[in-house]
């Protein structure tokens, strides 16, 4: 009977609470959404506690509503996701990595060797490393660095990296993720300052996790655009009950769709989407950018053609000129329409003769557009080649190195690599850009071995058997044909790098050659040493930074390959080996 009494006691109780809670919730009607108002005077939303709705799914300051069905999180956004949560967009296995690449890895020195990464200028070969490290599925590291903190740095580095496509399939891979405020963000405004509204209006349809009141906005505006008025206004609604206050956005809404006849025709650039609300709901509208004006204008003046005509453009406002330079640099100007500005410009004979010289005496602009006039005057390669430098050093001196780069690299294009002065070298093969060469067949030569069908090995065309075969019948053929035969840095990259695959060299030809192993830094070996092939990569990226492999000397691909080999990611390897290695025609 005690017993009894006891679970009737216990029933009681369980009963009072679902009632108090019951009256708890029946008090506040604003509460079944879980919004938090603001306790200030204008009682409006905090960016704290944003709301966020998507089509088929609401987040609300910590409560997920899928279907009609609330699952309650912790508030904490530490804990919203889990620890071991897999973030990134390549399979480990691709890039012959592992799925707890960071396990070992100390977030100090992985914060520190991001932040120096991320103030460099990569080459399109440190990118791609850096994408293969840090977009790799993967769990985060836990010593010393939080889940929220790495995320930020895989962030940061599509934004910086500028691919959208990129951001666009990491945004779907790991929608479900928190913290990707930003980076979405990044994606729906770069979109849009480009006038591809579609576009960003698309990444919204995978449901994407976030309370971020701007992007609620661009949902919304998004809604309507799709002519879904009915869900767009409850979204607004809901705002609006909360507490949200924006009167220049709800203007335009209701504008949209009819609710609102007149509104002020003013044009607000705080952000990428009330310019270009501004611009879609005025008729009239003007705006002129100066060198101040944030890119995103500059960009969506461009796509939209809303940029002053270059006929127009007085030669004297040497501001304005400048301005357009800015834009070119941060690629939101065609390089095409400056460089048609500097045509413009009249020089004497004189001027031209003395080029090198007279720039200088000039404005900055006046000697940028000479020195771009001479560059299509003069045909003598170490004349033009000169020239060209001069531009360059001139653009980077105004901080705007960026605006002569497609053009100079279709300039050096054209000028046979035999002819460039030995001077002059390091600067044709750093701007001369990898993606304006024509692509190239590797041609097999068979009389030297880093030129041989061994290559076959590392484009998979061959078997191991086969490779074997091939490499004995290379060297006995080699040596019966020259036995002089001297072994190059790259014959013994390749030989290394097949002894890595757990292809033996036959003893008889061990003593034909000598392998002197490149010194790896110690740090580096450490982190080989200790499994660490996340850290690895990262460091060799530092090391690598804004060159291209195939530029650096034999020596430094000698120790790129070899730590390759040592961490057994032979993708990479064999990828960097068939660019650099062969010979191509």
């Amino acid at each position: 009977m005690k017993i009894l009494k006891l679970l009737n006691d216990i029933l009681l109780l369980i009963l009072l609470i679902l009632i108090s809670n019951k009256s708890v919730y029946s008090e506040e009607a604003v509460d079944i959404w879980n919004i938090k108002a603001n306790t200030n005077n204008n009682n409006q939303i905090s960016d704290e506690n944003e709301i966020s709705n998507t089509s088929n799914n609401i987040i609300i300051s910590g409560k997920k509503i899928l279907d009609k069905t609330v699952i309650t999180v912790n508030e904490d956004s530490n804990s919203f996701i889990d620890k071991n949560e897999i973030v990134g967009i390549y399979d480990p296995e691709i890039n012959d990595l592992s799925i707890d690449m960071w396990k070992k890895t100390d977030g100090v020195k992985l914060s520190e060797t991001l932040n120096k990464i991320f103030e460099l200028n990569l080459s399109d070969d440190s990118s791609n490393i850096l994408n293969i490290s840090l977009l790799t599925n993967s769990y985060s590291p836990t010593n010393n660095i939080s889940f929220e903190e790495f995320i930020n740095f895989k962030n940061k580095w599509l934004i910086k990296n500028a691919d959208l496509n990129l951001v666009e399939l990491y945004l779907e891979k790991n929608n479900s993720l928190r913290f990707n405020d930003e980076l979405i963000k990044y994606y729906v405004d770069h979109n849009l300052s480009k006038t591809d509204l579609k576009k960003a209006c698309k990444i919204f349809d995978n449901n994407l996790n976030t309370d971020n009141k701007y992007l609620v906005k661009f949902n919304i505006y998004c809604l309507i655009n799709e002519n879904k008025i009915e869900e767009s206004l409850m979204r607004l609604d809901l705002l609006q009950e909360a507490g949200f206050s924006d009167s220049f956005f709800e203007q335009r809404v209701y504008k949209l769709i009819g609710y609102e006849e007149n509104i002020k025709n003013e044009v607000n650039d705080k952000n990428i989407l009330n310019f270009h609300l501004s611009h879609r709901l005025n008729d009239d509208f003007i705006y002129e950018p100066n060198i101040s004006s944030p890119k995103f204008i500059w960009r969506y003046l461009a796509s939209a053609n809303l940029l002053s005509n270059i006929d127009d453009l007085d030669l004297e406002n040497k501001e304005k000129i400048l301005a357009l330079e800015k834009a070119t640099h941060d690629k939101n100007y065609p390089e095409d329409k400056l460089f048609s500005i500097y045509e413009k410009f009249l020089f004497n004979i004189n001027q031209y003769l003395n080029i090198r010289e007279t720039h200088k005496l000039l404005h900055p602009v006046e000697g940028r557009a000479l020195l771009y006039q001479g560059s299509l005057i003069f045909d003598e390669p170490s004349k033009k080649i000169s020239i060209l430098k001069d531009l360059k050093e001139s653009f980077k001196e105004s901080g705007t190195e960026n605006a002569f780069e497609i053009k100079l690299s279709k300039f050096l294009m054209n000028i046979d690599e035999g002819s460039v002065p030995s001077n002059y070298t390091k600067f044709y093969n750093k701007n001369l850009k990898s993606s304006s060469i024509s692509t190239k067949s590797i041609k097999i030569n068979n009389k030297v071995i880093h030129q041989s069908k061994l290559l076959k090995h590392f484009s998979g065309e061959s078997t191991l058997d086969e490779t074997k075969k091939n490499l004995e019948n290379i060297f006995k053929d080699t040596i019966k044909r020259d036995k002089n035969y001297i072994f190059s840095t790259k014959d013994i990259i390749i030989i290394e790098s097949l002894r890595s695959d757990g292809i033996e060299i036959p003893n008889k030809y061990k003593n034909l050659y000598n392998i002197t192993k490149p010194e790896i830094p110690e740090q580096i070996q450490k982190y080989i040493d200790n499994d660490e092939k996340g850290m690895s990569l990262l460091k060799l990226v530092e090391l690598i930074r804004e060159d291209r492999i195939k530029d650096l000397g034999s020596d430094s691909l000698y120790f790129i390959i070899e730590t390759l080999n040592k961490l057994k990611i032979n993708k990479l390897r064999n990828s960097i080996i068939l660019d650099v290695v062969p010979l191509k025609v």
